[in-house]
């Protein structure tokens, strides 16, 4: 597991720690519980928190409940409170405030190392129940709201002056291989399809997503619009070569783009938008090609 472990004390920090590393943990520790709130928020794959109850600034039985809001955002978070003050209405309020569970300080090596067996389980079942309410059962990639969840957690990441841009795609004439070859070998494409972008998209540094049908979608972090421009153009070389079993033969597949960049003030949906925007232009003028739509709704075709 990846754990968080916060006390004013750094002798306690490094006996908590040298408990935990050996068994194959990896332990964050800090001093300061604002640092660690603010790591824990930051870094997605923290799954336990492991906190005194006297900590500041930023007060213990807070710092549980701060926890676990970000536990609420859909992230399995186990939250562990820790004291020396070993008594009924310390253990109350701090199950109050959001922990999971608690444990005297200094900890017993065997009892914390059960505690975090049982967080492990609670921690996986959280991630599986996650998994299957985010992804669509027949790509595999994010469903829809999974999605536009992950892209408005990437533009508050990358803030007013970040760099994000963002690709819709439209499978092309797809009604016509559902009527032509039957639902089957239509379902068999939009898995052919959700495999290719998920190694594409992480291979491009972003993530993927089915928004329904035969649409689907490409969040890139980190990436100005003529970057996503390239994402997409890659894509569509990639897709071009993919063949799927039909009953007369292998088929092949093209698609439409529309890509759009956020920029200053954005929303999501104007993200979204002009990006929808640049793929209708894509779909309208020939299909099979890349449509980028900038800030002033300006259409250009790159590829």
């Amino acid at each position: 597991m990846h754990i968080v472990v916060v006390d004013t004390s750094r002798v306690v920090l490094k006996v908590v720690a040298g408990m935990l590393e050996p068994r194959g943990h990896r332990v964050d520790v800090f001093t300061d519980s604002r640092e660690a709130l603010a790591h824990v928020t930051d870094t997605p794959s923290v799954d336990a928190l492991i906190t005194s109850l006297e900590t500041r600034p930023i007060a213990g039985f807070e710092l549980c409940w701060s926890a676990r809001l970000l536990a609420e955002e859909r992230r399995p978070l186990y939250i562990i409170a820790m004291s020396s003050l070993k008594n009924v209405r310390n253990l109350s309020e701090a199950l109050d405030s959001g922990a999971d569970d608690f444990i005297s300080k200094p900890p017993v090596a065997e009892e914390l190392q059960a505690r975090l067996r049982a967080a492990q389980r609670v921690t996986g079942m959280q991630r599986e129940l996650i998994k299957l309410a985010e992804t669509d059962s027949l790509s595999g990639l994010y469903n829809h709201g999974a999605f536009v969840r992950r892209l408005a957690d990437a533009a508050r990441r990358q803030g007013d002056h970040g760099r994000l841009s963002l690709v819709l795609m439209d499978m092309d004439h797809f009604k016509t291989i559902n009527d032509g070859h039957g639902h089957d070998v239509g379902d068999a494409t939009i898995r052919a399809v959700g495999a290719l972008l998920a190694e594409y998209a992480a291979a491009s540094g972003g993530f993927a997503g089915r928004m329904g049908g035969e649409e689907f979608a490409i969040g890139l972090p980190g990436k100005r619009g003529l970057e996503g421009a390239e994402v997409a153009k890659g894509l569509r070389e990639r897709l071009s070569q993919l063949r799927v079993r039909g009953r007369t033969g292998p088929l092949r597949v093209s698609a439409s783009y529309g890509v759009s960049e956020w920029s200053d003030g954005e929303t999501v949906e104007g993200l979204l938008k002009r990006a929808d925007i640049a793929l209708y232009d894509a779909k309208s003028s020939g299909r099979d090609r890349v449509m980028s739509a900038f800030a002033d709704l300006h259409v250009a075709r790159v590829g």
